[in-house]
């Protein structure tokens, strides 16, 4: 389909839209309907982004819908300029992510101030995603995971809470901050060990909080892992301790073929993904001569 008829005539629209604009800021414009004609600009400025992403032109597509924004701050319409920022974010993601994450985060100022921390919440997530994926900065990545997790919190949404310090526990670990992905795992795990839909979840961040102890310091691993098993007595009977406990003899006796097989054999029923296989690697490498591989 030729797309150039619909870039054509959206931009005709931001001319329109351009002209009333300017009209609004003249004298006469002021005292004949200055405020009617912003507002009929913000819808033209809207119309024309759409265009744009018919035509698949999602720069000019953000441009348009910031510009409906900024007026609509103008007008005091304050829901409607966020959710022309999140229109404005959404296109430029597909562009310019960095652009995304400004206009993004100026909705966010509007949701906040206007008291919608959950939504304000789920557009955090949206920006630690596009660190995650786009611009690849886990760190940013996990400042925006945490506030969201601090917004979520703040509104009783503690499931949601949860998703997002599993994320902020995950990429700590990756990046060697051990304290802090323990603190995160063990809170979590405690805050589902006494759901009855979500406990049997709790053993597997009990196991990675271990893991984590077990980086550090081997005896830290131990004192840790009895904790675990006193707080949540599931835990004791999981394939996860069993396989840990399994690590510990291998690792106290310096025997990186014990502690292999004891991988080999936990991974033939429940498969290691990426973290995990990462987490075990690093432990392995602290056995004297070893190869560094889980083959």
């Amino acid at each position: 389909m030729d797309n150039s008829g619909k870039e054509k005539e959206a931009m005709q629209l931001i001319a329109e839209a351009d002209k009333k604009v300017k009209a609004s800021g003249s004298f006469l414009g002021g005292m004949f309907g200055g405020n009617h004609k912003v507002e009929d600009a913000c819808e033209i400025y809207a119309r024309a982004a759409n265009m744009f992403k018919m035509a698949k032109n999602w720069s000019a597509a953000g441009n348009a819908f910031c510009q409906a924004a900024r007026l609509h701050m103008q007008l005091q319409n304050k829901l409607d300029s966020a959710t022309s920022f999140v229109d404005a974010g959404n296109a430029f993601k597909k562009a310019d992510p960095q652009e995304a994450i400004n206009c993004l985060n100026q909705a966010i100022d509007i949701y906040t101030d206007m008291g919608r921390f959950t939504i304000a919440a789920k557009h955090h997530i949206t920006i630690a995603e596009i660190y995650e994926a786009e611009l690849v900065d886990i760190e940013k990545a996990i400042a925006h995971y945490e506030q969201a997790a601090d917004y979520y919190k703040g509104e009783e949404s503690n499931s949601s809470a949860n998703k997002c310090l599993l994320k902020v526990g995950h990429y700590s670990a990756q990046l060697e901050q051990y304290p802090k992905a323990i603190e995160i795992y063990e809170q979590v795990a405690m805050n589902t060990m006494d759901n009855p839909l979500l406990k049997y979840n709790a053993k597997e961040y009990f196991f990675k909080a271990s893991l984590c102890h077990f980086i550090v310091d081997e005896l830290n691993a131990k004192l840790a892992i009895e904790k675990y098993e006193e707080m949540f007595p599931a835990y004791s009977d999981s394939r996860e301790l069993k396989l840990l406990k399994k690590l510990l003899d291998a690792h106290e006796e310096q025997n990186s073929e014990a502690f292999t097989e004891a991988v080999k054999e936990y991974d033939s029923v429940s498969r290691l993904d990426q973290w995990l296989t990462t987490m075990l690697l690093r432990i392995k490498k602290t056995i004297q001569g070893d190869a560094g591989d889980l083959k």
